[in-house]
């Protein structure tokens, strides 16, 4: 159980980060919350978070969890002009669960050291739903006493598992590859997805046959059902896949890793943010490839299981 007399504060409410305080809030963890646009980070006060003005006011706290877009937001929320760091009082742990480059949270991890600060890196695998369901996962890395002192609190964030990668940087690694997979198997999804309906399988019948075989995974669950119905609301952008797609391909061009697949998925993302643009979900894909094929689809308006239904009244 977390140590409910550490002081927790949180940064970035979007669609992980609220689902994330809720956790730690239905496990009675205080928690002190600051969001850039407060009215997101507001109906957590009904749930017993108190909301900040600033993110210099969660900084009386004894860790901070940061989530925010981008490594420049990271930078802002923590070293910017009211900032986490920008007075006198200062937590001991930053906790940022955000996907950024490993040079990028080098720089910031040195900088926050300059400040007696310990520095954790730990980017997560899920989404709000998934947070919800009690089935998120996480890796982490920096000294390992901060870790330590992080992981019970993680464990209710991630209970599914939290692993420890290391010191420094290498849970940033772990991410970034995990995210460069994430492509190319949503790339793979569609793309035979539409081989069997154009073969006149529909799409429906071909994703629950993949989900019961060897290949089917919570990932192919849970798309099935935005792929089936063509719902392309937001858990993921393309935008967001292109940046970490090209974080992978930059840390493979500077160790000499041959990554062929991964560059033909990048630049099939490419593609499709030039057709349908960057801001719907990146299944979104589908429409694009099947455009590709001389294919117009519709939904098949099924209800399709994703495996993260919360038993009924309740969380997991």
């Amino acid at each position: 159980m977390p140590n409910t007399n550490d002081r927790v504060g949180w940064i970035g409410t979007g669609r992980m980060g609220y689902a994330m305080v809720e956790r730690l809030l239905d496990a009675k963890v205080p928690v002190s919350v600051w969001n850039r646009t407060r009215s997101k980070a507001e109906p957590l006060q009904g749930k017993g978070a108190v909301i900040a003005d600033k993110a210099s006011d969660v900084a009386n706290n004894d860790i901070v969890f940061c989530i925010v877009a981008s490594a420049p937001d990271l930078e802002a929320v923590c070293l910017g002009e009211n900032g986490l760091l920008s007075g006198a009082t200062r937590p001991s742990i930053v906790v940022d669960l955000s996907t950024i480059g490993m040079d990028q949270s080098a720089a910031l991890r040195e900088k926050l050291a300059a400040k007696g600060v310990s520095f954790i890196s730990c980017p997560v695998s899920g989404n709000g739903k998934v947070v919800a369901a009690g089935l998120l996962s996480a890796v982490l890395s920096g000294p390992e006493a901060a870790c330590k002192k992080a992981m019970p609190y993680l464990n209710h964030i991630a209970p599914r598992g939290v692993s420890y990668a290391g010191e420094g940087d290498l849970a940033r690694v772990c991410k970034v590859a995990h995210n460069v997979m994430l492509g190319v198997m949503i790339q793979g999804l569609c793309e035979t997805a539409l081989l069997a309906e154009k073969a006149g399988v529909p799409r429906h019948a071909y994703l629950d046959f993949l989900n019961n075989s060897v290949l089917g995974s919570m990932f192919t669950r849970y798309k099935s059902s935005a792929l089936v119905n063509l719902d392309w609301t937001p858990t993921f952008t393309s935008a967001l896949l292109r940046k970490d797609l090209d974080l992978g391909l930059g840390m493979a061009r500077s160790m000499n890793v041959a990554m062929p697949i991964a560059s033909a998925t990048r630049e099939m993302v490419q593609s499709h943010i030039g057709v349908a643009g960057s801001e719907q979900d990146f299944a979104g894909l589908l429409q694009t490839l099947a455009a590709f094929s001389g294919m117009q689809l519709v939904s098949e308006n099924k209800v399709v299981p994703t495996g993260l239904e919360l038993p009924a009244g309740g969380k997991s």
